[in-house]
């Protein structure tokens, strides 16, 4: 048995005379969609497989596809003859582009066999000449293949060791994606060795030294392994004692490295090549002059061995010195292992000399994270999925590790400036926090948040843009969007579409047992940021705005300003700004009536359905009455209408509850349910009761612009409580009510046992309401049928997004974050309701 190693992302030619079974080899071996045929390509291009003047369109269609699979990262298989130089380099150039390995099967038959089995085929018309010219390409190939460019050249000798091959797949060594972790990611060490063990130390490892005391291993009880990020050498005060230590973490298994570029020159160096001696490198080669010979060569040996990147945890995390755009990641070639080891430049240079960086991380959208060092940096920041760990501690800065996949930042403060830096640490960052970009929100991005993550489409994106460009308020005032809410699961019950019981069950199933059912009012979202002082204050002049629940302002001055001051006046008078020591406050409101934002929809929508149905129907059934009285045969369809006539009727009812007078203000009322966030904190973690507590006592200081927002807590073990909720949903939907809103009494951040956010509210309209979203004959029984059919799945998901980004974007508010960061997430919650999802839901 032959056994063919081959890397299981690879460009494999297959190279053989005609006739030499290199198709029957393929099948056997391969899938058919890894292979391509020049036979079948040229059958695609010229509907005749043996027509030779296709040949070079039918190449190019091949090497075309080719592309496209491996950039898929999809192993791929030539078959052709693959005799001549130049077909082979067009493969070769191909494998290079997407960043593969070229492999070469030579199949070596005999010719009088082969042309044994061209004589054979129909389909062949050539002479033996052309097979014997074929034989001496082949020949002359055997020297030329390794030259070429081929990784890997397998050479098969005749009809048996053809027929005994095996092919065996083998990862590239940057693939150990079956490594899951949990990790602890070491940034840029430059010779710290101190700093380096008091870091592991305060990871939870253990130091394990030789009889000289020095460090030559540590592990960690709970079975960690510590990945660095390469350079270990250079510039600080021990070096070797660096090493040491990595080497032997690494060769005991307990981690891994990748090289940086500062290693690489070491190796360079060593290996008697003319580098020239900078940037810390003196100090590393005097510092292993003190050390063995042997020693000096296992460092050679080891950097020698190191690979330029490591693809973790199921391809869901890379770790490069330099970092890795996405099409690098899992690839092998020389372009792959600088841009690891080095970046991407711009080819210019900075007021101190340095190379200007492309900033690749600020256009990835991988979902991998990745993590590097190389350039230091104050402050590690995410940014698209990606952070940079350097934060410089041989220039005095911290080492620090980034913990996987906890994402929590561990750092140690260097003993001292070790060496002084070209650049300093601590400059000021590329662009002012104040300062936004069209780059962080346009394509297709990648949000990391404290929450989890998502990715933006970019179509998602630009819809977004347009609303926030042309319509939204100043996005210094921009502070949050609230997300989308599902209703609950759909109710079997008679008549009912959404039903407590359903939300009960649902909080339930979560592992909830504590909820809280607020009335829902029937107006317009409203989120209210207020200052303390109308002029002034943190978000600049005009003391706070009331926006809409897709940013936009809710008024036009006067009327927004009046609307503030009147929400201002009530906190003062609450006295709440002195008990949240806060000079601003974020509520979360609904402003009614609805009539007071929505006139144009209630007229455009809703209205003219209702005056066409209360003016054809009656007159429709007064006529079907006369036709019944003539003894016409028309009382099913009679009742038919009437029914209509009837559910039109409700459906008018149904809009006109929500509709109101309104002058200015006068009208108008506001009902606040939560209090979100102020100048010290965010509220998140406030239950549900903490939160109408302080609304109730701003309806308490100006009753007649605040309205209150009924509610009932429920134990859901409580059968009793249960129905009391059930009775009380059913007359405030009597009533003429929407509904309910059913939330976790925990709080907005309220998690489930499994420690994922729950839905930060389910509502559970009544079944009148439902008349306006679904018609005003939804409640017959064949389209109840049909309604509940509907697929709840994609709005929930939904929900929880843009509710894990709205978290995200208190925190940032509260903590302080730069503009930028705080903008990303409230555009990608805007982003977030371009979704293509049921209105109705």
């Amino acid at each position: 048995m032959t056994v063919l190693e081959l890397p299981e992302l690879a460009l494999v030619a297959l190279v053989g005379i005609s006739g030499s079974g290199k198709s029957t080899f393929a099948g056997r071996h391969f899938a058919p969609s890894q292979v391509l045929s020049s036979d079948a390509f040229r059958a695609m291009v010229a509907d005749d497989e043996n027509d030779q003047s296709a040949s070079a369109e039918a190449f190019d269609a091949l090497h075309y596809v080719a592309g496209k699979r491996l950039r898929g990262g999809r192993l791929t298989v030539v078959d052709a003859t693959n005799l001549q130089p130049h077909a082979r380099a067009a493969l070769v150039r191909v494998a290079r582009e997407h960043d593969v390995l070229p492999v070469a099967i030579v199949l070596d038959v005999p010719e009088a066999l082969a042309w044994e089995r061209t004589e054979a085929r129909s389909d062949r018309t050539f002479g033996r000449q052309v097979l014997t010219r074929m034989s001496r390409d082949l020949r002359r190939s055997y020297g030329q293949l390794a030259r070429e460019g081929f990784r890997k050249v397998h050479v098969l000798r005749g009809i048996d060791e053809i027929e005994a091959a095996e092919i065996r797949y083998e990862r590239l060594f940057n693939d150990r994606r079956e490594l899951t972790g949990p990790f602890d990611i070491v940034g840029d060490v430059h010779g710290c060795r101190a700093e380096l063990e008091a870091l592991l130390t305060r990871l939870g490892w253990r130091l394990h030294r030789d009889d000289a005391g020095r460090a030559v291993d540590a592990s960690h009880p709970s079975g960690r392994t510590a990945v660095f990020v390469g350079d270990l050498v250079d510039r600080g005060p021990d070096s070797p004692g660096v090493l040491r230590l990595v080497m032997g973490m690494v060769t005991a298994g307990h981690a891994l490295c990748v090289p940086g570029n500062h290693e690489q020159k070491l190796l360079r160096k060593l290996r008697g090549r003319n580098v020239k001696v900078a940037h810390g490198l003196a100090e590393t080669l005097a510092q292993l002059d003190a050390e063995p010979a042997q020693f000096t060569a296992e460092v050679a040996t080891f950097v020698d061995g190191l690979v330029s990147h490591y693809v973790l945890d199921g391809g869901r995390l890379v770790v490069a010195h330099a970092g890795l755009k996405e099409e690098y990641q899992g690839r092998a070639s020389g372009r792959v292992r600088a841009f690891a080891l080095y970046g991407e430049t711009t080819g210019e240079t900075d007021e101190y000399g340095l190379p200007v960086r492309y900033p690749w991380a600020r256009e990835y959208r991988g979902s991998a994270m990745v993590v590097y060092g190389h350039t230091p940096t104050p402050e590690p920041e995410w940014v698209n999925n990606t952070i940079c760990i350097d934060t410089g501690c041989v220039f005095g800065g911290r080492l620090t590790a980034l913990r996987y996949p906890e994402r929590e930042l561990v750092a140690v403060p260097a003993e001292r400036e070790w060496y002084a830096p070209v650049r300093p640490l601590t400059a000021a960052p590329a662009r002012p926090d104040e300062v936004l970009e069209l780059t962080d929100v346009t394509g297709r991005r990648h949000v990391e948040h404290a929450y989890g993550s998502l990715t933006v489409p970019a179509e998602n994106a630009a819809a977004a843009l347009e609303v926030m460009s042309r319509f939204a308020v100043d996005p210094r005032l921009l502070v949050w969007l609230p997300p989308t809410m599902a209703p609950c699961s759909t109710s079997q019950l008679d008549g009912y579409l959404e039903h407590p019981a359903e939300a009960f069950a649902d909080y339930r199933a979560a592992g909830v047992d504590r909820v809280i059912c607020q009335e829902k009012h029937m107006g317009s979202r409203a989120v209210v940021l207020v200052c303390r002082e109308p002029d002034g204050g943190p978000f600049g002049p005009g003391g706070g705005v009331v926006y809409t629940r897709t940013g936009r302002p809710f008024f036009d001055d006067p009327l927004g300003t009046e609307l503030l001051n009147r929400v201002r006046a009530a906190v003062t008078n609450a006295g709440l700004w002195d008990e949240l020591a806060t000079d601003w406050l974020l509520l979360d409101c609904e402003l009614l009536p609805w009539s007071a934002k929505a006139a144009g929809l209630i007229r455009g929508q809703y209205a003219g359905v209702g005056a066409a149905g209360r003016a054809g129907l009656p007159v429709a059934v007064a006529m079907l009455d006369a036709a019944l009285g003539r003894g016409l045969d028309v009382a099913e369809l009679r009742d038919r209408t009437a029914r209509r006539r009837d559910d039109v009727s409700a459906y008018t009812a149904a809009y006109r509850a929500y509709v109101g007078p309104t002058d200015g203000l006068r009208g108008v009322r506001l009902a606040p349910f939560a209090v979100l966030a102020g100048a010290k904190a965010s509220y998140r973690d406030r239950d549900h009761g903490w939160h109408l507590a302080l609304a109730d006592r701003l309806c308490a200081v100006d009753p007649d612009f605040f309205t209150p927002t009924r509610r009932q807590v429920v134990e859901l073990s409580d059968s009793d409580a249960v129905r009391e909720a059930t009775d009380w949903w059913l007359a405030l939907t009597g009533a003429g009510g929407e509904g309910m809103v059913v939330k976790p009494y925990a709080g907005p951040a309220a998690r489930s046992g499994r420690g994922t956010l729950l839905q930060p509210g389910i509502k559970c309209r009544g079944r009148e309401y439902l008349r306006i979203i679904y018609g005003p004959e939804y409640t017959e029984a064949g389209q109840l049928a049909v309604l509940r059919r509907r697929s709840l799945g994609r709005k929930r998901g939904l929900a929880l997004r843009e509710h894990a980004l709205g978290l995200a974007a208190l925190d940032a508010l509260v903590d302080g974050a730069p503009l930028w960061r705080r903008h990303e997430l409230v555009f990608a919650i805007l982003a977030c309701e371009s979704e293509p999802v049921d209105p109705r839901l």
